[in-house]
């Protein structure tokens, strides 16, 4: 069998493989554990759902920011991880996360492979009235959402199976250690005192920094080096991508409260405060700037809210959330601009807004965090505790250094495996009929092999 064809045949092998030793293990056994609340059950699987709807809503956002002849291999890229990751997650992920400490720095593989005392295990620690397997899957909808992240830095040049082996490996290999770093009780993180409290540090500035380093080994698409203005195929998406977003984000920030209570509806308020402040200070920014208000400003200036108040949800007060939601959108409106001049191409400006957002997040939480809020976190440097701000700091400066000289060494040893960047005239004819067979087509019409060329929405 030649190279080539094997490369093909070995995703579908693994797949096979994985399920094969599916069926002969134990099912486990369905435990009830005392001490259970239903009113905790019942929250923590909605806010499961939300959360996993962010993931089709980030497709739709990225999706209608990119040209139309990438459209659905840009949503795909995205939505894709929903089956990859769910299938991951259940074989090592979350036991790479959660599992027995291996000195704070990842989990044992063995403690919950394939998902083993996951059904009849004792809670979670910090999640004493949900099911651990309630727990686990909740968890899981940040590990899908995360590699989908990445896609908008290297959306409209990258392959796609190169990019599925880039997923599975940044969830190994980036998501999962930072994860146990900082969420896992024995985490190195965790006992340094670090709160992030939905996933600023682990779920954004993880895929913002390794979105980067993606750009970066990409190289540039031929339309930027040229200095072609290239228009959101899609502006609608982009608003009903932001909308699903903010919507599911309310599972992400409020559902990591892990029980209905107080806090969830603490970090329900700030979430939606911060979204708001951050979507009007893109858009006035943008005035004073001399630039048109715009709906893409708006969606924007939204989404890095949401990504700024996700570590500090559940540990600052109301009015301090303004504050954060307005700072990131003026510094991550900034970064755009600044970047716009250089010659990074990050197609959707993911670092700007997720990786810089998560780090003014991370930062304002050691600012404004405060124990009125949240019994179980501290006082940050505005409150007297100058240490949590440091401590953020660092944690910061590690988590960016470590996510980035990963994401490079990942980015590498795909394209050594899979070359990752596709050929010029697949750039030029689009990923969607060149990776896919498939085209976007709002009328209705049936999709034909060959370009089109089409006017911009």
């Amino acid at each position: 069998m030649k190279k080539s064809k094997l490369v093909e045949w070995i995703p579908f092998l693994l797949l096979s493989g994985i399920a094969l030793v599916g069926c002969v293990m134990s099912p486990g056994k369905l435990v009830t554990q005392p001490g259970m609340d239903t009113g905790d059950i019942a929250w923590v699987i909605v806010a499961s759902t939300l959360v996993f709807l962010m993931t089709p809503g980030l497709s739709f956002f990225y999706g209608g920011m990119v040209s139309r002849k990438n459209i659905i291999s840009t949503m795909l890229q995205s939505f894709i991880a929903t089956g990859l990751i769910s299938v991951l997650w259940i074989v090592v992920g979350f036991s790479l996360a959660f599992g027995h400490s291996f000195h704070g720095l990842i989990g044992s593989p063995f403690t919950f492979l394939f998902f083993r005392h996951v059904l009849d295990g004792a809670p979670w620690p910090l999640a004493p009235t949900i099911p651990l397997l309630l727990f686990a899957l909740f968890q899981l909808k940040f590990a899908i959402i995360t590699p989908a992240l990445v896609v908008g830095a290297v959306a409209e040049r990258i392959q796609f199976k190169a990019y599925l082996l880039f997923m599975l490996l940044f969830s190994l290999f980036i998501y999962a250690p930072i994860a146990h770093w900082t969420w896992n009780p024995e985490g190195i993180l965790f006992k340094f005192g670090v709160l992030d409290f939905a996933g600023g540090t682990v779920v954004h500035i993880s895929a913002g920094c390794a979105a980067l380093a993606g750009a970066l080994v990409l190289k540039r698409r031929k339309s930027h080096m040229m200095k072609k203005e290239m228009h959101p195929a899609n502006i609608p998406f982009v608003l009903l991508g932001t909308g699903l977003l903010w919507f599911g984000w309310f599972g992400f920030n409020a559902g990591s409260a892990l029980g209905a209570n107080a806090l969830a509806v603490s970090a329900f308020a700030t979430t939606n405060t911060a979204t708001a402040a951050a979507g009007l200070a893109w858009l006035f920014f943008d005035s004073v700037r001399g630039r048109k208000p715009s709906a893409i400003g708006f969606c924007v200036g939204a989404v890095v809210g949401l990504v700024a108040i996700t570590p500090a949800a559940g540990y600052v007060g109301i009015p301090q959330s303004l504050c954060i939601g307005v700072l990131a959108a003026v510094v991550s409106n900034l970064a755009v601009h600044w970047k716009s001049k250089s010659s990074i191409d990050d197609t959707l400006d993911v670092f700007p807004c997720h990786g810089l957002g998560g780090m003014v997040g991370m930062l304002l939480t050691g600012l404004f965090a405060s124990t009125a809020i949240n019994a179980g976190g501290a006082d940050g440097w505005v409150y007297g505790n100058f240490t949590l701000f440091l401590h953020q700091f660092l944690a910061m400066l590690l988590v960016v250094g470590y996510s980035f000289l990963m994401g490079l060494v990942i980015f590498k040893v795909v394209n050594m495996i899979y070359p990752i960047r596709v050929t010029e005239e697949e750039e030029e004819l689009g990923l969607d009929l060149s990776q896919h067979d498939e085209q976007y087509s709002p009328e209705g019409s049936p999709a034909v092999a060959g370009p089109q060329i089409f006017e911009y929405v």
